[in-house]
């Protein structure tokens, strides 16, 4: 496992080199001095074999459908009159400061009532079951812009926004625009209203705000991937075994940087990293999927460029997505709901839905979508990757692409 000291000499140059990029920014760009670090492969060296890996987890992170399911106190958390009071006067003194969206942060959206829960929530989200549903926003009285700055201004407070796409979104749309959904090399698939399988997207924290529900589908599911290897564990430990190879490639869908591979060579799951300040600290397992970007590479194995999927690793595909179904907690979210899911350990999905017709005069289904990043030293996972202590690690980031907040899908 251990590089060569000449090995460890390049990486360590090589990563000082990204380091000293990310902090360079061109703050007329990136107004906050940060910038989206983006989607690397990992440093190999700091990967650990199949052997080193627990065979059974404990704890929180575990959980099953029925230990929530019908305890929605346990999960649910309806926003108070006086919650709701203190996040539109944030907004509102935020919209008379005239700042962009883009430069929304704790300092300039402060909320000294909530900030205790939202800390707790927070730690619950990072270290407990991965997830929680906030109720009661109210959309429809505030509209877009409102809703977006006191949604932006409550995700501060979980984490760093980081851009989603090409296009520097850190405010994102999940719309059907009419995309083919089949077109798997080149479209997202939050842009279609097709089904999204078992995944986990690049930041630490997805949230996600209901505006506009469809008329049929679109609903959540959420499943621990801590259980999950339990059950993989106990009923096939060769495709856990197989999951913590690194072999297995991740479409870049074209939203790359100069001088940057279109895929990433990578592994499922993970080992954290030792805790430089605590050898002794437990390393988790972290998981990183999305099936739709192990699919879409065709193109480079007909290639040759890449190997293609083995019938093993097709096989692995479908058990874990079947496993995750077993195990899933569904939720249906309604407008002015806010779900926020961890990404480290936990995997969700969205079933396929249908909006209303045009002639129905209602809107069609529109969720605001943050990706939050929640570096190391702030609380977050210690992940085998050089921006694993950045500020706004993760997220999809093209050259120097300036972050953009826009209230609607483009």
């Amino acid at each position: 496992m251990a590089p060569s000291a000449l090995d460890a000499e390049s990486r360590s140059d090589l990563i000082q080199q990204l380091k000293t990029k990310a902090k360079n920014v061109d703050k007329s760009i990136f107004p906050d001095g940060f910038k989206t670090s983006g989607q690397h492969p990992p440093l190999y060296d700091q990967l650990y074999p199949y052997s080193a890996f627990p065979k059974r987890i404990e704890g929180p992170t575990v959980w099953k459908p029925e230990d929530y399911s019908n305890n929605p106190e346990r999960w649910v958390h309806q926003f108070s009159e006086e919650e709701i009071a203190e996040l539109s006067g944030a907004a509102d003194k935020f919209m008379e400061l005239g700042l962009p969206l883009t430069g929304i942060d704790k300092d300039n959206f402060p909320l000294p009532g909530l900030a205790p829960s939202l800390a707790s929530m927070r730690r619950e989200m990072l270290n407990g079951k991965g997830f929680i549903l906030y109720k009661g926003f109210p959309v429809d009285q505030w509209g877009n812009h409102k809703s977006a700055v006191a949604y932006m201004g409550l995700g501060a407070y979980i984490g760093y926004p980081v851009s989603q796409n090409g296009k520097g979104h850190i405010l994102g749309h999940v719309k059907d625009l009419g995309e083919d959904s089949t077109q798997i090399d080149k479209v997202r698939i939050y842009r279609t209203n097709a089904r999204q399988y078992f995944h986990a997207d690049d930041c630490d924290v997805v949230g996600l705000l209901c505006i506009a529900r469809a008329e049929f589908g679109g609903e959540s599911d959420v499943s621990s991937i801590h259980h999950v290897w339990n059950i993989l564990q106990e009923e096939r430990p060769d495709i856990a075994e197989l999951l913590t190879k690194p072999v297995w490639y991740f479409d870049r869908k074209g939203e790359v940087s100069e001088g940057e591979e279109p895929y990433i060579r990578t592994a499922v799951y993970y080992l954290e990293t030792p805790d430089p300040a605590n050898p002794d600290a437990e390393q988790r397992v972290y998981c990183k999927w999305d099936p739709y970007f192990v699919r879409s590479l065709k193109r480079f194995s007909d290639a040759g460029i890449i190997p293609p999927l083995s019938p093993e690793q097709v096989e692995a595909t479908e058990v874990l997505e079947a496993v995750c179904d077993r195990v899933k907690l569904h939720m249906i979210l309604q407008v002015g709901d806010i779900q926020f899911v961890a990404n480290t350990h936990t995997l969700h999905a969205r079933t396929a839905y249908r909006d209303f017709g045009p002639d129905s005069g209602k809107p069609r289904r529109h969720l605001m979508r943050l990706w939050l990043s929640v570096p190391q030293d702030e609380g977050g996972w210690r992940l085998p990757f050089w921006d694993s202590d950045e500020k706004k690690r993760g997220g999809i980031q093209v050259d120097d692409t300036a972050p953009v907040a826009r209230l609607d899908a483009d």
